[in-house]
């Protein structure tokens, strides 16, 4: 196995209809490099870059392709489409008790959490500290959860910003399978240049109910009895924000995305599929799609996991394997069953 470091891949080298090799720049060098595959070119560039590369390969809508001289290789219009995120949002509440992980923040207690994890793999650094989570159907019209939550033992951004300074708590909360739907799209043949990028939150009525539900049921579940010990004044939104239009606004200047793209080269045989069930490519030869972008839907729930599992499948059909026996592990359906009001 070799791999090419600091290699921007550009495109696809196709012989007619059948992928043959790739084509990279190197490091700051403008002149390509190429490998021939033997066999057959996988492409695990993900949601975002797989169909910017398919496009700059001649894959994808004629339309578009024409707009930068690309010439066709194969006419496939759901390349690019189809694109989907999960987005959350932090509720965060003071915590009356000293147990949280502010005391971590602060800089002259990091070299001890630092060493505890080096040295005895031990320890606040031992953990991503999302060890608590779950589930909830918020409506009726729902057969399975619809909004995941996730607990962290202190308020903070994502990106370890804007810490609120003093003991907190959060629940990061979001809809799991909005029915809003994006796109990425070419700007340049360059492949240095980032391609158009439209998720377009929050454009579906389901989205903004969804969101409005996930705080109301967040709010319940914190003024339970058992968080009364450690539930102090709620920091965001804020008890104040209570009316659908206030908790609108909240929503529309907090939401972020979790990190979780797919679906630009949605598996399928509609028109807009841009798969088969092995990851094949179609209308093409030697070539395969192995990452998120496949997904024809989003999961409910976080990619990870599921991602891996879409390259171990991908491997097996390749190597000729049979795949695992179908699993029969129970899994929630609602069934009727009403939910709590």
């Amino acid at each position: 196995l070799t791999i090419r470091t600091h290699a921007l891949t550009d495109r696809i080298i196709f012989a007619g209809k059948r992928a043959v090799g790739v084509e990279w720049l190197e490091g700051d060098s403008t002149a390509p490099s190429n490998a021939t595959a033997s066999k057959e070119v996988l492409l695990c560039a993900g949601a975002i870059a797989s169909p910017q590369i398919l496009q700059r390969s001649g894959v994808g809508s004629p339309e578009l392709l024409r707009q930068f001289d690309i010439p066709l290789v194969h006419a496939l219009p759901g390349v690019g489409e189809n694109l989907q995120d999960h987005l959350e949002m932090y509720l965060q509440y003071e915590c009356k008790e000293p147990v949280s992980l502010y005391p971590a923040l602060q800089w002259w207690n990091q070299p001890k959490i630092g060493a505890e994890w080096l040295f005895g793999g031990t320890g606040i650094g031992a953990s991503n500290q999302f060890e608590a989570g779950g589930f909830i159907r918020s409506r009726e019209a729902f057969a399975w959860p619809n909004i995941q939550y996730h607990f962290l033992p202190v308020a903070i951004n994502y990106n370890g910003s804007n810490a609120v300074k003093e003991h907190g708590f959060q629940c990061h909360v979001g809809s799991m399978r909005s029915p809003s739907r994006g796109h990425v799209r070419l700007k340049s043949r360059d492949p240095h240049e980032h391609p158009a990028i439209l998720f377009n939150y929050m454009s579906s009525e389901q989205d903004w109910q969804e969101f409005r539900d996930a705080i109301r049921i967040t709010r319940e579940i914190m003024h339970q009895p058992a968080l009364d010990n450690y539930r102090g004044r709620e920091i965001s939104p804020g008890a104040e924000c209570q009316s659908d239009a206030e908790l609108d606004e909240f929503v529309r200047n907090h939401a972020e995305t979790a990190f979780h793209p797919c679906g630009t080269c949605k598996m399928g045989y509609d028109e807009m599929a841009v798969v088969d069930g092995e990851g094949r490519v179609h209308g093409l030869e030697g070539l395969r799609v192995v990452d998120a972008s496949i997904m024809p839907q989003i999961i409910t729930g976080n990619l990870n996991a599921t991602t891996i599992m879409i390259g171990e499948k991908m491997a097996d059909a390749i190597r000729g394997r049979q795949p695992l026996p179908k699993s029969t592990a129970a899994y929630y359906v609602a069934n009727g069953a009403p939910v709590r009001r």
